[in-house]
């Protein structure tokens, strides 16, 4: 079984990952982390090494946890829902790890959805996962 699940520091992300990371070891499943920047932009340098220091402190995580892992990241300009909606049908993936947040109507209708476009679009099972109040 494979499960894959975004890379993204925000409190849902974390979220999603801490589950996909519970759902590898129920399993005995191997977990593919996806990292999607976009790439060609001008994303500040402090930003590009808080992600690459956290994304480096995951591997060693995973690396610690003795389960059957890979990170990828990718920058070719895609949206994030495309990179892991993609990396999920190259791999074959049975289940993606998504975070969900609250958003009004008009904040998706106005920033689109990524979760909303895995949900919409994928061709395996899908778990949504919520970060707690605390967490947000």
């Amino acid at each position: 079984m494979k499960i894959v699940a975004g890379f993204i520091r925000t409190p849902e992300g974390r979220a999603a990952l801490i589950r996909a990371i519970e759902e590898t070891q129920l399993r005995d499943a191997e977990l593919l982390v996806v990292h999607s920047m976009r790439g060609g932009q001008r994303d500040e340098l402090e930003q590009v090494i808080e992600y690459r220091e956290e994304f480096e402190a995951l591997e060693r995580r995973l690396a610690d946890s003795g389960i059957r892992y890979r990170l990828v990241e990718y920058a070719r300009g895609n949206a994030p829902s495309e990179d892991l909606l993609q990396a999920s049908r190259d791999e074959e993936a049975d289940l993606i790890v998504i975070g969900l947040r609250r958003r009004s109507p008009v904040g998706k209708l106005v920033l689109g959805s990524n979760s909303q476009d895995i949900l919409l679009h994928a061709d395996c099972a899908v778990l949504a996962v919520k970060a707690s109040p605390t967490d947000a």
